[in-house]
């Protein structure tokens, strides 16, 4: 069988102790638990893979797909570079109270300690309650010995960048970048393929048994970028039916495409899979004669080996393009 229509995948499910209801009641995953804190839209974590939803491979694993089709489904440079691991994982997150205070550590690190990829990641804000915040680096360039006075004396937030959010807000959280998404904050997220995180604050709270989660603080200590900046959030263009660049990073490349209309697309310049997340509204995508609709809070793969798709959509809809350069 050939990989010539965009691919479905089930998503994945997360109860978290800062989950809500959003991802249920506003992007229609299917669920009846309360504290749905982030649905796994494509994922190669292991034990966590995703499985297709849709077309001749419904049934199938995103690992079989890589396995089979190699480059046909990844791009020949990504397949050469990651074998048979997909190199990304992409989110939709829903903040009902506050995330941990958390990094991620590089490349390097992470091999030598945990033997995972890093975890560069990237927000956009499809949803924030009245004045929510995103925890964002630190406000000045500030030391370990600094920091670890403050979180030993539970002040840490004291020497914290605070951003208030709204809907298309982008941030850029590169590895080291300490970070949490505030109570109302619902996102989507894309990411490295890991799940290497290193918690430092979790607010004090306990969990229904008692028990408060662990923290990292020793491994963490060398993990930090400790360097604060002015102005944390991504600045983009926002122009109809064209494909505006957000991030460009060596992990991933994102683009915004607000859409109302057709559009043409070809991919003949990229050597890769290609996702869109449809973060708002609805879209067809028609390919080789053949449509399949994108809702939002949902997400499709497009197969390296197709290069040419048509998207329209007859309501302002708009969508995130993830590929890797």
């Amino acid at each position: 069988m050939s990989l010539d229509y965009p691919i479905k995948f089930q998503p994945i499910l997360k109860e978290k102790i800062w989950g809500g209801d959003k991802l249920i009641s506003l992007l229609n995953k299917d669920s009846n638990k309360e504290n749905i804190g982030e649905s796994w839209e494509i994922s190669d974590v292991e034990g966590d893979t995703s499985v297709v939803v849709n077309g001749k491979h419904k049934g199938k694993s995103l690992k079989e797909l890589i396995t089979e089709y190699k480059g046909a489904l990844v791009g020949e440079k990504v397949y050469q570079e990651f074998g048979s691991k997909f190199p990304l994982l992409i989110k939709f997150i829903d903040a009902k109270t506050p995330l941990s205070i958390q990094l991620h550590p590089h490349d390097d690190l992470a091999l030598k300690r945990h033997n995972s990829f890093g975890k560069t990641e990237m927000w956009y804000v499809m949803q924030a309650d009245e004045k929510v915040n995103l925890i964002v680096g630190f406000k000045e360039d500030t030391t370990a010995e600094e920091y670890l006075h403050h979180l030993e004396n539970k002040t840490l937030v004291e020497i914290l960048n605070f951003d208030e959010v709204k809907r298309g807000d982008v941030y850029f959280i590169p590895t080291g970048r300490i970070h949490a998404i505030g109570a109302g904050v619902m996102l989507a997220e894309i990411q490295q393929t890991s799940d290497i995180t290193y918690r430092v604050y979790d607010w004090d709270r306990i969990d229904a048994e008692g028990n408060s989660r662990d923290l990292h603080t020793d491994e963490a200590i060398d993990a930090i970028d400790y360097n604060g900046q002015k102005d944390y959030s991504t600045q983009y263009k926002k122009e109809k039916n064209k494909t505006n660049s957000v991030v460009d990073c060596p992990y991933f490349t994102t683009g915004y495409i607000p859409i109302n209309g057709e559009i043409k697309i070809n991919h003949n310049d990229k050597d890769s899979f290609v996702i869109y997340m449809c973060v708002n509204g609805a879209v067809n995508i028609i390919v080789n004669s053949k449509n399949t609709k994108l809702n939002k809070g949902e997400t499709i793969l497009i197969p390296a080996a197709l290069k040419e798709l048509t998207i329209s959509s007859l309501e302002n809809s708009e969508l995130l393009e993830v590929y890797i350069k």
